[in-house]
């Protein structure tokens, strides 16, 4: 409904704006600073100069036939085929534990470039670490997981593991609603 209503203003007199519109003068170009007005002045008494300035001047064009370029740089590769062997010669390993059906919403890890770990394998680094330190020490960590020993260091002082505490009744004699 309200495209038919628009649609009847924007006709409405149409064709007599139009004739309005054409009949306007047409703008003027913005008038010019006067140490150019006399140079204009010259171009239009003298049309030989303006032929001179737009003809092709043949001894320059043989010249630039002549001129050629050559490059002595590395020769130039493609964006793409440079970064292929870069992730080739990476180095990678096989993740060490992954958890089936993509409980995370990540699709399951492949091959791990050395020094980093997968979701996975942090969450179980940490896990690990948490619950036996003694054993799982940052040295043994870095060794497992090929990880710097600096970075697993930090890793194991920052980042802790969430810990899930089920909390137990006070006391077993309440009365609780049943399920029936």
């Amino acid at each position: 409904m309200g495209a038919r209503v628009s649609r009847v203003f924007r006709n409405f007199n149409l064709e007599n704006r139009v004739h309005r519109e054409i009949g306007k003068p047409k703008p003027s170009a913005a008038p010019r600073h006067p140490s150019t007005k006399d140079f204009v002045d010259k171009m239009s008494k003298h049309p030989e100069i303006n032929e001179t300035i737009h003809q092709k001047d043949e001894p320059l064009a043989i010249l630039l036939r002549t001129v050629y370029v050559n490059s002595i740089g590395p020769p130039q590769q493609d964006l793409k085929q440079k970064d292929v062997p870069a992730l080739m010669e990476e180095e990678r390993r096989l993740p060490k534990s992954s958890l089936q059906g993509n409980p995370f919403g990540f699709s399951d890890v492949q091959n791990v470039p050395k020094g980093k770990l997968s979701i996975v394998e942090a969450l179980t680094v940490l896990n690990n670490h948490k619950r036996s330190p003694k054993t799982w020490t940052a040295e043994k960590l870095a060794q497992e997981y090929c990880l710097d020993l600096q970075h697993t260091k930090a890793l194991l002082e920052f980042f802790i593991p969430f810990e899930v505490k089920i909390i137990p009744p006070k006391s077993e004699d309440k009365k609780r609603i049943k399920a029936t």
